[in-house]
């Protein structure tokens, strides 16, 4: 058994928190896992890991072990990327997280013409609305729309993009046009549970400060697209991605409300995860990506 396995199976129990975790995780047992680190520390003869009955702890040497080991891995994985990609050039998986959202409209369409002009990588994507953690989730590029937090993911920037409040004009008609964010505490509300805050909206004042509104009504949903048609059958106010009600924008079946109010900054984003060598995969995906999105810009930016 090489060091590699054994410094491999030490870091994903400490990653896992538990011998039991980390063997369920990777589809081993938990006596096979307790081997590999009893062997990497009999091989060290050192003690890298305290053990109890229910639980266990790094110790000090354990500590500055992960550290280290951690980096090597890490350069290793770097290095059979380099391998594979002079010898075989373009190819292998590429894991994508992107939301529902996003590739549920036509705005979706330039991961499928990737993997028309790139047939040679076989993309794995998973459609989630959630915030993933890349790398527990062995994710190599994800795509994200939001107003992006500092984080230690590399971002690029694909769009820019906005959030638009917005209902029939018969709603407004019936229930008065909210001249202020904090009316929307008394008007029914479609809440799209993917912003940030759900039911509490983010707006800005005259002065430019964050406020929060909290809002209520019948629905709350993990998709813009079930808020946009709960907001043509006049069920309430709704805020969602202004890319997936540009339509009805452009036709008047939707108007937009207090669009002084509300915060911009927002982006659509490629995400991915900081390492010395970018795949050239990623890299390759990456500025596809960026060169679709300013070419059909037009498509996020209501037609302008």
């Amino acid at each position: 058994m090489d060091t590699l396995t054994r410094m491999r199976a030490f870091i994903d129990v400490v990653d896992a928190e538990g011998f039991s975790a980390a063997a369920r995780k990777l589809g081993r047992s938990k006596a096979l896992m307790s081997k590999y680190v009893r062997e990497l520390e009999d091989e060290l003869g050192i003690l890298l890991l305290n053990r109890t009955t229910r639980q266990f702890s790094m110790t000090e040497a354990g500590e500055i072990y992960y550290q280290s080991a951690s980096e090597i891995l890490l350069k290793v994985g770097d290095l059979q990327d380099v391998v594979r990609e002079t010898g075989n050039g373009l190819r292998g998986r590429l894991r994508i997280s992107a939301p529902r959202s996003l590739t549920d409209l036509e705005i979706g369409l330039p991961i499928v013409e990737f993997s028309s002009a790139f047939p040679d990588i076989t993309l794995e994507v998973n459609l989630d609305d959630r915030m993933v953690d890349m790398v527990e989730d062995g994710f190599d590029v994800a795509i994200r729309i939001s107003r992006l937090a500092d984080s230690a993911l590399i971002a690029k920037k694909l769009a820019s993009f906005r959030l638009v409040l917005c209902a029939t004009p018969k709603f407004v008609k019936e229930h008065g046009e909210p001249k202020t964010p904090l009316d929307l505490a008394n008007i029914p509300c479609v809440v799209d549970t993917n912003v940030k805050r759900r039911n509490n909206w983010g707006f800005v004042d005259e002065d430019g400060n964050d406020v929060s509104v909290a809002v209520k009504g019948a629905i709350e949903v993990n998709s813009p697209e079930v808020a946009r048609r709960a907001a043509l059958a006049g069920l309430g106010v709704t805020l969602v991605p202004e890319f997936s009600i540009d339509k009805e924008l452009k036709n008047g079946k939707l108007v937009s409300l207090l669009e002084d109010r509300l915060p911009t900054g927002g982006g659509i984003y490629a995400v991915y995860p900081h390492r010395r060598h970018v795949p050239a995969k990623v890299r390759v995906f990456v500025d596809f990506l960026t060169k679709w999105f300013k070419e059909n810009s037009a498509a996020l930016t209501n037609g302008k």
